[in-house]
């Protein structure tokens, strides 16, 4: 790791801030940006061949990856359970969420205060969290090694011996009403409620939020019955990455999860994916907005695709930071916004590719027109080699900064068996990503930045842009509440 260390700022040093130049002179437009490529940076591609963990079963069933990693005095855990809110009922949207939330709000053995103090008391953190749109729930825990068997302990206790007690199910349900009015009062959840709708239309993915109707609904059993169905080692994955023996962990491991029995579990048919739609322009109008928040994007690949590296270096190119061609046009150039990106996302099933930025009502038009240009000038124009070449090293860079936590170390190895990707996946990565040249963006920008599938979603004021809006497609208007409007 001492190679990688000098190599990591060997890349750093090389990194080009094209958005502090273009600051100095704003008459300069992003698309003639030259890149000097005078600073030493070596041509060498990154080496790595990272720790692997060691992966054994315990007597109940479950899969567990091991990796010591003696460097400081600490322990972190990762459970990934195979049950998210892509298994949540359609009449009760969220129960993944509030199954996992549910859990750190007191056991069989210890109230909801009691774990809480105790877990204070170890200076630990844990945690169970449900995200939409993720095929996993996942617990996690991190503390000092010396406290390793403490942490265990409330893990297992935890997942184990849920309360759901009625009390602080009923304290829970009024948290999640008020999370839900803030939600949708915010635009960028706005966008992306109906963005998703737009891409996965009956598909699970399409929910991004629980309903008031669901949390009001929502019961002990209903809780006690999802955690029953999938809450199961034969579903679940686990992750031990820190300092520790490995030996000692997996006797330490058998005692506390062990008892965690095995039982037949099916998982739900979410249906087939829908096919891609043809583009349209989806307008949220929220009243007296001072600014629109634009989101444009399209459905793209599963994790294990040999798509998706060439698509997360195209995206880079696109969108991926402030040295990017969307900061650098809508911002830098056009002063349009603080701040223009993309990203994408990928799981065992196709995840979008989007581009945002949220801009001045007035300049709506020309946001979107340039916006949509980008896209246009990475399916027509090959990217200079220059820019290509700065944002291939921005990424590798980023990786092998990630290597140094153990936390994202361990989560790299849970993705390869996760998302079933090869053993050296991430040996190879960085020489995956240098090989992707000009080509082969323009072909990713081709196929997953096509004009005749793109949804755009635009939340804003509707009497002052749904007229610029139809210049870029037929336009469909939804209120705040996700209820179409007929004018």
């Amino acid at each position: 790791m001492k190679s990688l260390n000098r190599t990591v700022a060997i890349i750093l040093g090389g990194l080009i801030l094209v958005s502090a130049a273009l600051a100095q002179d704003k008459g300069t437009s992003a698309k003639a940006v030259q890149r000097l490529n005078r600073a030493p940076v070596s041509r060498e591609i990154l080496q790595v061949k990272l720790p692997r963990p060691t992966e054994m079963k315990l007597s109940n069933g479950l899969t567990v990856l091991l990796m010591e990693r003696h460097k400081l005095p600490t322990i972190h855990f990762s459970l990934w359970i195979n049950a998210s809110s892509l298994y949540d009922p359609k009449d009760a949207p969220g129960l993944a969420k509030f199954t996992a939330d549910m859990l750190r709000e007191g056991t069989t053995n210890r109230s909801s205060a009691q774990l809480s103090s105790e877990i204070d008391a170890l200076g630990a953190t844990l945690n169970a969290n449900s995200e939409f749109g993720s095929s996993y729930t996942a617990m996690t825990g991190s503390g000092l090694a010396v406290n390793t068997e403490k942490l265990l302990d409330l893990i297992s206790d935890m997942l184990l011996n849920p309360a759901f007690a009625n009390d602080e199910l009923e304290k829970y349900k009024k948290r999640q009403l008020a999370e839900l009015e803030e939600l949708r009062a915010d635009p960028n959840f706005l966008a992306e409620e109906r963005m998703y709708r737009a891409l996965y239309a009956n598909y699970p993915a399409a929910v991004t939020a629980p309903t008031p109707a669901s949390v009001q609904a929502l019961s002990a059993p209903q809780l006690k019955q999802f955690h029953d169905q999938y809450y199961v080692p034969n579903n679940a994955l686990l992750g031990v990455v820190g300092d520790f023996d490995s030996k000692q962990m997996t006797a330490l491991l058998e005692k506390y999860l062990g008892p965690w029995k095995n039982r037949p579990y099916t998982a739900p048919n979410l249906g087939a994916l829908p096919a891609s739609a043809a583009t349209k322009v989806y307008l949220v109008d929220r009243p007296d907005s001072v600014q629109t928040n634009i989101l444009a994007g399209e459905l793209a690949v599963p994790r294990n695709h040999p798509d998706y590296i060439p698509l997360r270096v195209m995206n880079q190119v696109l969108g991926g930071g402030a040295s990017a061609r969307l900061f650098l046009n809508l911002r830098e150039e056009k002063g349009y916004t603080y701040g223009a990106y993309s990203s994408i996302a990928a799981d065992n099933y196709p995840r979008p590719l989007l581009a945002n930025t949220e801009v001045r009502t007035a300049v709506t038009d020309g946001s979107m027109h340039e916006l949509l240009g980008e896209f246009k000038r990475l399916r027509e124009e090959p990217v200079p080699d220059a820019e290509l070449d700065d944002s291939r090293r921005s990424m590798v860079a980023s990786f092998a900064l990630s290597l140094e936590r153990n936390s994202e170390l361990l989560d790299l190895f849970m993705r390869v068996k996760h998302n079933n990707l090869s053993p050296d996946y991430w040996d190879r990565y960085p020489a995956e990503i240098a090989k992707v040249g000009p080509d082969k963006v323009q072909s990713m920008a081709k196929k997953y930045l096509d004009p005749d599938h793109l949804q755009v979603v635009c939340v804003g004021t509707g009497k002052e842009i749904k007229d610029t809006l139809a210049k870029y497609g037929a336009v469909e208007t939804y209120d705040v509440d996700g209820k179409r409007m007929t004018q």
